[in-house]
């Protein structure tokens, strides 16, 4: 009973948050703001006011976003204003374009590109998790890119989450109705210009990543490690035998496969418990590797940031500290080259090595020095 009126808590505060269907397109933002361009894919409905909400459509929409990131913003936090935001202190969207054809799209995605040196002509693709409306996955995106300076150009995919935190069966649904979507739109960004092209799926973005390569992988062996330059899971709501069964589909891993989880997700505490699966871990806050030390991955444990980071279900995205540390990592070619001494080198914890797979404890070394 205990753990049932912690989950319907958690559940009742999370529903009573501000009204999160809206949010104005206002130009003016970028007088303060720095922009950032987000292009996105999406199979939401269209709403009267231009806005892209829950609904699910049989087509999809491709749109460029012009994000504005606040002068006041630090590094980790995500603050916005919904139907009424201040752009001298939260992120804004200051401008929208929809493309008429997947032509126009791709054309300005490669223009953007192209402004680029050669090195860094990268695509990543961001796949939010549940819970999540457009405007607010477009923000993540522009946060997270800009915070970890990842090179290259930002792409949303934006399936038709409910936007709410009772919405969870419905975004498990829609996760499943998404992954023709998905699958569309990372084989044509191969004719993008693009050097390279890494999904970043975040939660229940996770599960739907993963079904859409397992479904290319049977169609297509070997296609997802011929182009893509790798796959970051950070807190994936997955079952650790659903994810076992879908990679066992892979001709071949794409590297790097980097998992990102925390002990403290208490997003992933209560979908195990609303699951009757309290004792069984989802992927994203798993103690042990044991289980899946027989896949080529990288699993990061960054519970050592999760008391300081801004959202504990979004460690890597929202611990300053843990963003310094990947930014720090970046500038290494070999940071992930699965390569346990260069790891030691560039991320402070322990390395742990269980057949195919390497476990990374991070530590917070500016924490302990406090």
């Amino acid at each position: 009973m205990t753990a049932l009126r912690l989950a319907c808590g958690i559940l009742l505060l999370l529903a009573s948050c501000t009204d999160r269907s809206f949010t104005p397109t206002v130009p003016e933002a970028l007088e303060l703001g720095t922009p950032k361009t987000v292009f996105a894919a999406t199979n939401r409905g269209a709403l009267p006011n231009g806005n892209f909400g829950a609904q699910r459509s049989d087509g999809m929409s491709l749109l460029e976003l012009t994000v504005s990131i606040p002068p006041e913003h630090k590094p980790g936090s995500l603050k916005f204003g919904y139907s009424d935001p201040d752009p001298a202190t939260e992120f804004t969207m200051a401008g929208r374009r929809q493309f008429e054809s997947e032509a126009a799209f791709s054309a300005r995605l490669r223009r953007e590109l192209t402004k680029l040196p050669a090195d860094q002509r990268d695509v990543t693709v961001f796949v939010h998790g549940y819970n999540s409306t457009q405007a607010e996955t477009a923000f993540r995106a522009a946060q997270l890119t800009h915070d970890i300076e990842i090179p290259g150009a930002t792409v949303i995919y934006s399936w038709p989450s409910k936007g709410k935190a009772l919405g969870y069966a419905y975004d498990g649904d829609s996760a499943l109705y998404s992954r023709d979507g998905l699958e569309h739109l990372l084989r044509s960004l191969q004719h993008s210009g693009a050097r390279r092209v890494i999904v970043v799926a975040h939660s229940m973005g996770g599960f739907l990543t993963m079904e859409t390569l397992r479904q290319i992988e049977i169609k297509s062996p070997g296609w997802t490690a011929r182009h893509l330059g790798g796959v970051i899971l950070m807190s994936p709501d997955l079952d650790v035998d659903v994810f076992k069964s879908q990679m066992e589909k892979f001709a071949e891993v794409p590297q790097p496969f980097l998992i990102f989880s925390s002990r403290k997700d208490r997003v992933l505490t209560l979908s195990q418990r609303l699951r009757g699966l309290d004792n069984r871990g989802r992927l994203g806050n798993l103690t042990s590797i044991e289980e899946i030390s027989d896949l080529p991955i990288e699993f990061i444990d960054t519970t050592a940031f999760a008391d300081e980071a801004e959202s504990k279900h979004f460690v890597a995205a929202s611990s300053p500290a843990l963003i310094a540390l990947l930014n720090g990592a970046r500038e290494t070619n070999a940071a992930f080259a699965r390569n346990p001494d260069v790891l030691q080198k560039l991320l402070p914890g322990q390395i742990v090595i269980r057949n195919n797979a390497i476990k990374v404890s991070l530590k917070d070394t500016v924490a302990e020095e406090r």
